[in-house]
């Protein structure tokens, strides 16, 4: 091969090109220029793997490498005004001994200047004398911005040297692109974040709303259904005051008319003045039940009345002229159906009304007890009565129900069986009877004929609990 053929070989390889017969000089300087290039490169795939950093760390790498590369005095990377809204940062620049600053007080004159003009679009590429060079930067075939450098190398810069600024200028153009991509996306995130928090605070209302309706409605209904109750609760308080109670008041006069007569008679120590004395005892004891009877019909029902524990408190309060009642409440309560809550008061009911009727009580104590698997309502007073008692009459009603009397205690224990539990008599601490409803929770509907726990006189398993407080 000739040597002017090896001549052009070289150049073409080297970008060398010589009139000497040796290329040695030429060749360093080109090898110089090209390791410069080579670690351009080198520092921008350094910063393309770092990803935790964002678009940031790339910017800044590309501002680096180019001063690097130029040895320059202050390289400014920036955007024009109109592209890449939503890019960030807007401009970067580093000095002599790499510091990067994006803030343009920190810039000289002449810095401020190139920044100026890269904003307001003067983007073409330029090799100025003064030692300013100017890459732009494009994407997608535009112009978005430019890279410009005040280099300090000792030989003007060769064409080589504007495509490595280019290659880092149009990388940095995609990762200011990605940034305004990952900003956008940022922003719709927070948005539909916002939107989201939105619509979980309307549903958590919507839902409160909801549950104050239900309340409402619970509320009118129960109003509705006390409205009716009073009605004919008032109306029996009247067909007792004005026709039972004015017979039994009657028949109580013709017996005390009969036992004068009889005693006119003059056959004082009869059997027959000894049993007209008897029905005028009983005449005047059935008033005084009646009479009991009409006071607690006539007592006003709150509509604010919806759990359990305010429905005792309002059948207790009914029996307060009568017996003295205390309401004791253990653990958290536990919301039943309306239906339930009403059967256990209703049974509760019934019970202070035995008490205050048959059993000489003055004091009675209702004590409520919720826990996680069963429900406890007792009913202890100091009166009279016996358990054992109570049971034998229960079983006798149960079995022939001959003439209606005790009823209410078959009545107590079917409500109760109703609702899974049962019903049991035992010796109060106060001394008289204490009548105690186990109910398991949660709450089962069972049909009746649950076998009653009929209980004599055991040890009374909350002796210490049923005292009255001082």
């Amino acid at each position: 091969m000739s040597p002017r053929r090896q001549r052009i070989d070289l150049a073409t390889l080297t970008g060398v090109r010589s009139g000497k017969t040796s290329y040695y000089r030429a060749y360093v300087r080109s090898d110089e220029r090209m390791q410069h290039a080579v670690r351009a490169m080198d520092s921008i795939s350094r910063a393309l793997v770092r990803t935790v950093e964002g678009p940031r760390g790339l910017l800044e790498e590309v501002v680096r490498a180019a001063a690097a590369h130029l040895n320059a005095e202050w390289t400014v990377l920036a955007l024009s005004d109109g592209h890449l809204r939503g890019a960030r940062p807007r401009f970067l620049a580093s000095d002599a001994h790499g510091d990067i600053t994006v803030d343009e007080d920190d810039l000289p004159t002449p810095v401020k200047l190139e920044l100026e003009s890269i904003r307001a679009g003067h983007t073409r590429p330029v090799i100025e004398k003064n030692g300013w060079i100017r890459v732009p930067m494009t994407l997608e075939g535009r112009t978005v911005g430019s890279l410009v450098a005040q280099h300090r190398l000792q030989v003007d810069p060769e064409p080589g040297d504007l495509s490595v600024l280019r290659i880092l200028a149009n990388q940095a153009a995609v990762s200011l692109h990605t940034s305004e991509q990952y900003q956008a996306g940022l922003a719709l995130h927070r948005r539909a974040q916002h939107l989201y928090d939105e619509a979980t605070a309307q549903a958590r209302n919507l839902a409160d709303r909801t549950a104050e309706l239900r309340q409402v409605e619970e509320r009118l209904l129960l109003a509705h259904q006390r409205e009716l109750i009073d009605g004919e609760r008032h109306r029996i308080a009247r067909e007792l005051h004005d026709s039972v109670t004015q017979y039994v008041l009657s028949a109580g006069m013709a017996v005390e008319i009969a036992r004068g007569e009889a005693e006119a008679l003059g056959r004082p120590g009869s059997s027959i003045l000894a049993r007209l004395a008897t029905a005028k005892k009983l005449s005047q004891d059935a008033v005084e039940q009646l009479r009991r009877a009409i006071y607690a019909l006539h007592q006003p029902h709150r509509d604010t009345v919806s759990t359990l524990p305010e429905l005792l408190h309002e059948v207790a309060h009914q029996h307060k002229p009568h017996l003295q009642v205390q309401l004791r409440v253990e653990g958290d309560v536990i919301r039943l159906p309306n239906d339930a809550d009403h059967e256990i008061a209703r049974t509760v009911g019934e019970a202070l009304f035995n008490v205050a009727t048959h059993a000489q009580a003055t004091r009675a104590i209702v004590r409520l007890r919720y826990r996680p698997d069963q429900m406890t309502v007792s009913v202890a007073d100091d009166g009279e009565g016996d358990p054992t008692d109570l049971s034998r009459k229960l079983r006798l009603e149960r079995a022939t129900m001959v003439d209606g009397r005790h009823r209410g205690l078959v009545n107590m224990e079917s409500r109760i069986a109703d609702l899974g539990g049962s019903l049991a008599f035992r010796r109060a601490r106060l001394g008289g009877v204490r009548v105690e409803m186990r109910i398991p929770l949660p709450l089962t509907l069972t049909p009746p004929g649950l076998v009653t726990e009929l209980v004599g006189d055991p040890v009374d398993e909350h002796r210490d609990t049923d005292q009255l407080e001082a």
